[in-house]
């Protein structure tokens, strides 16, 4: 078979070959394993056949005798491009010509092992995983190359998708026609010699990214596109609480004259992630919006149908002034009580974060059925596979075998799809219907109701100085509603006594400062949790615990009379446990000062500002100590003191990742990130009342717009290190930044985000 043209060239596509030949009598099947797995550059994101016979020298990937090369992506794209940079690792490695490079998003098979894509950890994890599997596929290809020419492998180079030697060239498909079975251990595969990293020639350069053309086109399928024969429609109809209601009754008479209206279905969950809920199902839908409408429902409401943000907040206060309750994190010296009862000066603060939703674009949605196999097949974009396979077979009542969640793209995800509660009600419905196809779209005010969100916070901090004005101990207590506690507890360590925390709510405050003794504290909001299910939210704990601690630096800076740039960078000691213990850590406090360092030159530091204008600093790491991404925010903003508005003018981030695989991804999600930080720094967040959100659609929740964006310049430090995460770090240091400034123009410390123009307003007038 002659080879087809390369993507993007002239001429009949694979998928064009596929559907002619089938024409004229010759089919080529799609393998069955990837039936439910999705290539995002194919207009209908089915998976084109392979040619010939394949040669799959490691799980990630496969090699067909046109050379070809498709590679399995495991981590689920949400706009970060995640299949672009963990090809190129991959292709980098086995020396593949990027124009061979095919991406397809696999399904929730077991074989591809734990499945999750959050916490920036794609990239990092991925890294020595490929680059493993890219070397076994290149050592296989030389030696079969020096067997047929009879020299030796040390003779034989791979460069461009051929090997060449003294004796020609031959083509990766022309080597998996002769046939190739080389097979690699884990043992072998860790021992393969990889490139050197200065050999690299995809990683950190400029390729065609492998999903932007269908999206640019509206050719991308996302979840809420999927559609099967003879599905139905449902709308859900929720409780006034997220947990405890139950329905007494309900008359559906009225929703009878809709044409189309089928029934209406009271759910029951064992999986406790839908209770109280109803299923209007029509057979398209509007005629499920319409119905619902007219629906009426009696329901016991839960027990917290009267609580409210202020109380949350107030039981979080009550919570941190009980010593006893929480979980005290390894810093070292803990003990710190000895050195505050002995200190010359202390300050003390406190810092409060409100409830936040996700709001991401591509509203939840689901289609469920039990296809001809007897296997249940959920359609919908997923964070997290290997979290909500469980919890469907515990409201399917099935063995999680029998369950394959198909890969959509993800319009948004930002942490809400981590959590796939949202696939239950629709499961649930088709097993009412004996398993038959039911899609379920939420609505934008649905989806708001049921998000699970960022939980709002009480941080509580202490700093001890000498008769110098030195550092020498640090206290941070925190509280807040843990999702990892709710969703998945087995991800909770213990302190150092006894107690488990969530580590995804109070990293960050764990920090690389050198303050003497210092004492981590994180206590679980238990209200917080009675009365909404918290979520995993882009930056998850650094988002509010960075707030916190760079504000507190701040204070503290002012406190010691010292600079605030230097007052940190004082305390940045690559020494003991903040010299880094991980390879992607290495350099530790150095790393981050160096961050810090560039952002200041970034903004100029220190130039005379204009009258209300002031600029601000803050330093952080994302997401966890083993793998953190140093990064710092310099900004200049304006503040009206007529109104209370503040307008930020320049944002400029700081960044050491480490290498930079995709440098367009990257730019493009840490811009996105800065830009998350200041939305929820000045402008989005909710609270709850009488049980619920108190918002819910882009009326009066209110995330950044774009006439509020101000000039953003990112900069990555160069580096040689490992790579660590991109995603999510940038939210972290820009809330305390502005506040920073704030401070620095008008005198007025907010301690509270979003930071309103009311707050602003009213600080004022005690200045």
């Amino acid at each position: 078979m002659s080879r087809l043209p390369k993507r993007g060239s002239a001429g009949m596509t694979r998928r064009g070959f596929l559907i002619a030949m089938t024409a004229v009598g010759v089919s080529f099947g799609f393998p069955r394993h990837l039936m439910a797995a999705m290539d995002p550059a194919s207009p209908d994101g089915k998976v084109l056949p392979s040619e010939g016979d394949i040669y799959e020298p490691s799980l990630w990937y496969s090699i067909d005798t046109a050379g070809k090369i498709k590679v399995n992506i495991m981590r689920s794209e949400m706009g970060q491009h995640v299949g672009t940079a963990i090809a190129r690792i991959l292709a980098d490695e086995l020396e593949a010509s990027w124009d061979d490079i095919e991406i397809i998003h696999v399904d929730s098979d077991p074989r591809w092992g734990y499945m999750v894509t959050g916490g920036s950890w794609s990239i990092s994890q991925s890294w020595p995983v490929y680059r493993q599997a890219g070397a076994a596929g290149r050592t296989a290809l030389i030696e079969a190359a020096a067997k047929k020419w009879g020299i030796a492998a040390k003779d034989c180079k791979a460069s461009n998708g051929k090997i060449i030697s003294s004796k020609g060239e031959l083509t990766f498909g022309e080597l998996v026609t002769m046939g190739l079975t080389r097979q690699f251990t884990e043992e072998e595969l860790k021992t393969l010699p990889l490139k050197p990293n200065a050999d690299l020639k995809l990683v950190g350069q400029q390729v065609t990214s492998l999903d932007i053309a269908n999206k640019t086109n509206g050719k991308t399928i996302f979840g809420i596109d999927a559609k099967v024969d003879g599905m139905v429609y449902a709308n859900p109809i929720l409780p006034p609480t997220r947990y405890g209601s139950k329905v007494v009754k309900f008359d559906d008479s009225a929703a009878k004259a809709v044409k189309g209206y089928q029934q209406t279905i009271v759910l029951d969950d064992a999986s406790g992630s839908v209770p109280g809920w109803l299923m209007v199902i029509a057979s398209s839908f509007t005629a499920a919006q319409k119905a619902s409408k007219l629906v009426k429902v009696t329901w016991d409401a839960g027990e917290t149908a009267n609580v409210s943000e202020a109380d949350i907040i107030a039981h979080g206060k009550q919570l941190l002034g009980d010593q006893t309750k929480g979980s005290i994190l390894d810093t070292g010296n803990t003990d710190t009580g000895p050195v505050f009862a002995s200190a010359k000066s202390t300050i003390a603060e406190e810092y409060i974060t409100s409830t936040v939703l996700h709001a991401q674009m591509e509203p939840l949605n689901a289609l469920v059925f039990k296809n001809q196999n007897g296997i249940w097949e959920v359609h919908s974009g997923c964070q997290w596979q290997s979290l909500t396979l469980p919890v469907l077979a515990t409201a399917l009542g099935e063995d999680e075998a029998n369950i394959v969640i198909r890969s959509y793209m993800l319009g948004g995800g930002f942490g809400r799809r981590l959590n796939g509660d949202y696939t239950i009600p629709a499961a649930l419905t088709s097993k009412a219907l004996g398993g038959k196809p039911v899609k379920m779209v939420m609505m934008r005010p649905q989806d708001m109701l049921f998000d699970s969100a960022r939980s709002a916070s009480v941080q509580q901090l202490k700093m001890a100085f000498d008769d110098k004005k030195a550092v020498t101990a640090m206290e941070h207590h925190a509280t807040a509603g843990w999702p990892t506690q709710v969703l998945a507890p087995g991800f909770m360590p213990k302190g150092t006594n006894g107690e488990p925390f969530d580590p995804f709510s109070i990293a960050g405050a764990d920090h690389w400062y050198s303050v003497g003794a210092q004492k981590v504290r994180a206590v679980s909001n238990d209200l917080a949790i009675a009365t909404f299910r918290p979520g995993w939210l882009r930056s998850v704990g650094p988002g509010w615990t960075s707030w916190a601690v760079e504000s507190f630096m701040d204070e503290a800076a002012h406190h010691a009379g010292k600079d605030p740039l230097q007052f940190r960078l004082d305390m940045l000691i690559a020494e003991g446990r903040n010299a880094g213990t991980t390879p992607v850590a290495e350099g530790g406090a150095a790393r981050q000062a160096a961050v810090l360092k560039k952002a200041a030159e970034m903004i100029g530091w220190g130039t005379p500002q204009a009258k209300d204008t002031a600029l601000g600093i803050a330093s952080t790491f994302g997401q966890e100590r083993d793998m953190p991404t140093w990064v710092s925010c310099a900004v200049q903003v304006h503040v009206d003191k007529t109104n209370g508005i503040v307008n930020v003018q320049k944002l400029y981030i700081a960044i050491d990742a480490g290498i930079i695989v995709d440098p367009n991804g990257a730019e493009a999600q840490c811009q996105g990130a800065a830009l998350w930080g200041l939305s929820m720094a000045l402008y989005e967040g909710t609270e709850l009342l009488n049980g619920q959100y108190k918002d819910s659609n882009f009326d009066t929740y209110t995330p950044l717009r774009l006439g509020q964006t101000p000039e953003v310049k990112i900069e990555f430090i160069p580096s040689k290190m490992p790579p660590s995460g991109l995603g999510e770090p940038a939210v972290t240091p820009v809330a305390p930044a502005i506040a920073n400034a704030i401070y620095q123009a008008v005198g007025v410390r907010l301690r509270k985000i979003p930071m309103r123009p009311s707050d602003l307003k009213s600080a004022l007038t005690k200045v």
